[in-house]
């Protein structure tokens, strides 16, 4: 035992020779912040909506540390304010990853991107289907700038498919190359090509996108793959070729996949990326001019601006790490210089009760095959991936078929969290059932009521009016106010061609529903005895759970 033990001991000896650790010179590294970050100031004195001389040059400066005035900052904002007043709002109609860069900059700024000249430009984050047209930098971005802060994703109304991180997550797996990495267009058009490869700077945005992840076995798999894909392909500077300049060394790529080393916690001195002595920030420096510039190639003079400021982000993004502080993307210590909605503390809202807990995600990007062009994906595929849910089948849902008045319960109080209950009063619901635990549970929370004072009808199908009931009562655990008025309840449905036949037990709470978003407005009939879809209650409670701050 000793033999084998000292055999061992040997083995890691050598192994620990043979991968050291290299550091990084961290008076050069802050000498060059500090030139770089002048040179931006210089040459950016009035920062503009623009990925050049605007958002990227915020970011790196905001993050840095380095001495920059607050008008600075707030001359920017202004300058925010008055492109979306010019432009109604829209800072571009397809390439949406302008709103994550956006987001991005004012938040390193201090500034609150849900509310610019009344904007809030995390709206378009919430449409799935425009962010991810762009390529796979959208949901790359999308994740990144939600991420920063924690932004809920909001709902957005006028969205195919809403998004969800999950979505995003499942989709940037997706388009994992079989080398391990990612590329700008593989999986656009569906499958991802036996021939495709991955390169450098679109491998380490994703990276940047999936760091938050980690815990999750398949996004820990794939970071896995391409942290083996970036240490084969560097080079024996320390950089990468056939990047952002295709076919040549660029400074882009050495900014990105340092970037998504600092986001992951690797070390910049982890031997698997350092090439003949040369770590990613000794590479990053190589194109460093005297006057704090940067070159895009290591080829000819001059400088390029967009690589200047992407250069410096870069470099901040070691100075944070070598620091232990956050990380360039994780802006809980930024410095509020405007008004700022506070964000939710924690799960829930603060009148929950005490019994209402958050659902984890257990089943990771769990899907249907009968969804895929479904209005409702986002939200059945949210609330199955954490159990809430289930499909008739492991690969079919129906979205399109009834719920039973059982099925309805039993989602609810899953959906809530809370916890079975023994017995209810109800003699049709004879307790071998599967369904007998959660109507206790439902009926003992006030979600549910009877038919009478003693029958359920667990396998009737529900209404919608019915439905709307129980959603609000959920709600009302969860912390919303779902109290309504006679004038707000006459109010909001009398818009509706066939309001006057919705029972009166049920009109408060569709009043509820519909204000706070949980049910569509824009259909011209509630339908109240109509039964309500699988599809549908899926997309009530999902709302419901975002609105309540419980996913």
């Amino acid at each position: 035992m000793r033999k084998t033990t000292a055999i061992f001991l040997v083995i890691a000896l050598m192994a620990g020779l043979a991968l050291p650790a290299y550091a990084v010179n961290r008076t050069e590294l802050d000498s060059a912040i500090n030139k770089t970050s002048a040179f931006i100031l210089n040459t950016v004195k009035n920062p503009q909506v623009d990925p050049v001389g605007g958002e990227w040059a915020i970011i790196g400066l905001a993050r840095s540390g380095y001495a920059v005035p607050d008008s600075y900052y707030e001359k920017y904002y202004s300058t925010v304010e008055k492109h979306l007043k010019e432009r109604d709002g829209i800072l571009h109609t397809r390439r949406l990853t302008d709103y994550s860069r956006v987001i991005l900059s004012l938040t390193a700024a201090g500034f609150d991107p849900r509310d610019v000249a009344g904007y809030d430009l995390t709206l378009p984050l919430g449409d799935f289907d425009k962010i991810i047209w762009q390529g796979i930098n959208g949901p790359v971005y999308a994740l990144i700038a939600l991420d920063s802060l924690n932004y809920p994703i909001p709902v957005n109304k006028g969205a195919e498919t809403q998004a969800t991180r999950e979505l995003y997550i499942a989709e940037i797996l997706r388009r994992q190359t079989p080398d391990g990495g990612w590329n700008l267009t593989a999986g656009a058009a569906g499958t991802v090509g036996v021939d495709e490869k991955g390169d450098p700077d679109l491998t380490g945005m994703a990276l940047q996108a999936l760091s938050k992840y980690q815990d999750k076995a398949d996004v820990k798999a794939a970071t896995d793959r391409a942290l083996a894909f970036i240490s084969k392909i560097q080079d024996e500077k320390g950089g990468f070729t056939g990047g952002y300049s295709s076919g040549s060394s660029a400074v882009e790529s050495a900014v990105q996949v340092l970037t998504a080393l600092c986001e992951l916690g690797i070390p910049i001195g982890d031997a698997r990326f350092v090439k003949n002595g040369n770590t990613l920030v000794d590479n990053l420096l190589s194109y460093a001019n005297p006057d704090g510039s940067f070159r895009h190639k290591h080829e000819g003079g001059g400088n390029n601006q967009m690589s200047t400021e992407q250069a410096l982000y870069g470099l901040v993004a070691a100075q944070r790490a070598l620091g232990g502080r956050n990380s360039l993307y994780r802006m809980g210590d930024t410095v509020k210089r405007g008004a700022f909605t506070p964000l939710p503390a924690g799960p829930g809202l603060p009148g929950r009760h005490n019994d209402v807990s958050v659902k984890p995600v257990i089943n990771p990007g769990k899907s249907f095959i009968d969804i895929r062009s479904h209005p409702n994906r986002a939200a059945i595929e949210a609330l199955a991936s954490r159990g809430i849910i289930s499909g008739m089948t492991e690969t079919s849902f129906s979205p399109d078929e009834t719920m039973t008045r059982a099925q309805f319960a039993s989602i609810a109080t899953r959906a809530l969290g809370l916890p079975d209950r023994a017995a209810s009063p109800f003699t049709d619901v004879p307790a071998s059932e599967w369904y007998a635990a959660p109507v206790a549970a439902a009926y003992y929370y006030e979600i549910v009521s009877g038919t009478s004072a003693v029958l359920f009808n667990p396998n009737g199908t529900i209404t919608r009016q019915e439905a709307a009931v129980m959603a609000a009562r959920a709600a009302k655990l969860a912390g919303m106010d779902t109290a309504r008025t006679d004038a707000e309840t006459r109010d909001t449905l009398a818009k509706f061609g066939d309001y006057r036949t919705v029972a009166a037990w049920a009109q408060p709470a569709l009043a509820f529903c519909y204000s706070e978003k949980l049910l569509d407005d824009a259909e011209f009939d509630i339908g109240p005895e109509k039964a309500i879809l699988r599809g549908e209650v899926a997309e009530i409670l999902y709302r419901l759970l975002y609105a309540a701050n419980l996913l």
